[in-house]
């Protein structure tokens, strides 16, 4: 099953390499990786996607708890979340096809940042299979040059929030 794990983690050089060691050590893969600074300067998010049973997650998440630099996580996975990703694409297409595009871009709500007669380049937000249903109808008009992707993002619904201090 496919986690997503916030955590709270000290905002100290060698912090995510010993969370990521963690994942390593177990043979387990991270999928996306991404790590920002929070309001509290010591502190950084730090938003991964995994796979894996529920069981083994939690016994990751209980050995990454017990790392000093982690204040607190929580698996999104387990509540209701919000969860976005920010995709950015080239791609070339022929006057039919870019027609095509063009079309996509307005029904899916991406925009277009930069339009040369070599090439399109697009924004897109949206959940990660989201974006790949829109990659993949872009794909059939086009010529996918290049992909960014951000990796997910995600942030539990309501008032709810990953605390500093654990409970």
């Amino acid at each position: 099953m496919r986690h997503i794990i916030s955590i709270l983690l000290q905002n100290e050089a060698g912090a995510l390499t010993r969370v990521a060691g963690l994942f390593s050590s177990r043979g387990y893969n991270i999928e996306s990786l991404h790590v920002a600074p929070t309001h509290d300067h010591t502190i950084s998010r730090l938003t991964l996607v995994t796979m894996g049973s529920d069981e083994v997650i939690e016994q990751i998440c209980n050995q990454m708890l017990k790392l000093v630099d982690v204040v607190n996580l929580i698996d999104m996975t387990q509540g209701e979340h919000i969860e976005r990703e920010l995709l950015l694409i080239k791609v070339r297409a022929t006057a039919e096809g870019g027609k095509m595009v063009d079309e996509l871009v307005r029904m899916s709500g991406a925009r277009l940042l930069d339009d040369r007669p070599e090439s399109l380049t697009l924004e897109l937000t949206a959940s990660g299979p989201s974006l790949d249903r829109f990659m993949e109808q872009v794909g059939r008009h086009g010529e996918i040059v290049t992909v960014v992707r951000s990796g997910t993002l995600a942030i539990t619904r309501g008032a709810g929030s990953l605390e500093l201090n654990p409970a």
